[in-house]
């Protein structure tokens, strides 16, 4: 385990998919959030719906990328095949019209790069409703 991470989430230990055409951001979202839930770095959508039949997903990080390649079509895709999955939409800036159009199209969330440990932590433990209870730990 590494330092800094919070062993109450790693025991809650979630199960996130991610997946990007970009080796790169699928590699370092993989390595930012490993300690403190079960990450799978999925190359595709079609491998992230296979695995899923056995292990659902909590949170999918999707990859702009994906959506760029397959259009929005994708996002009802996604929902019907992972039905309580939430997305979080990974996007190089906010600024893209894609972003809005997936905003629109209902993603749970949106990191933005560039990516760091703290703000991917922080985003995914927002979507998995884990902020009230890392409240609750320090009020204590």
């Amino acid at each position: 385990m590494q330092i800094g991470v919070d062993s109450a989430k790693a025991v809650d230990n979630k199960r996130l998919f991610v997946v990007a055409n970009d080796d790169i951001t699928r590699m370092a979202l993989q390595f930012m959030l490993h300690d403190e839930n079960e990450t799978h770095d999925l190359p595709s959508l079609e491998a992230a719906f296979d695995k899923s039949i056995e292990w659902k997903p909590d949170l999918l990080l999707l990859g702009i990328d994906v959506v760029h390649e397959r259009g929005l079509e994708v996002l009802p895709l996604i929902r019907s095949r992972l039905a309580d999955t939430k997305i979080l939409l990974v996007a190089d800036n906010r600024e893209d019209p894609l972003v809005a159009s997936c905003q629109s199209a209902g993603i749970d969330g949106l990191l933005l790069k560039p990516l760091t440990v703290e703000n991917a932590r922080r985003k995914v433990d927002g979507l998995l409703g884990r902020k009230q209870a890392l409240i609750q730990i320090h009020a204590q």
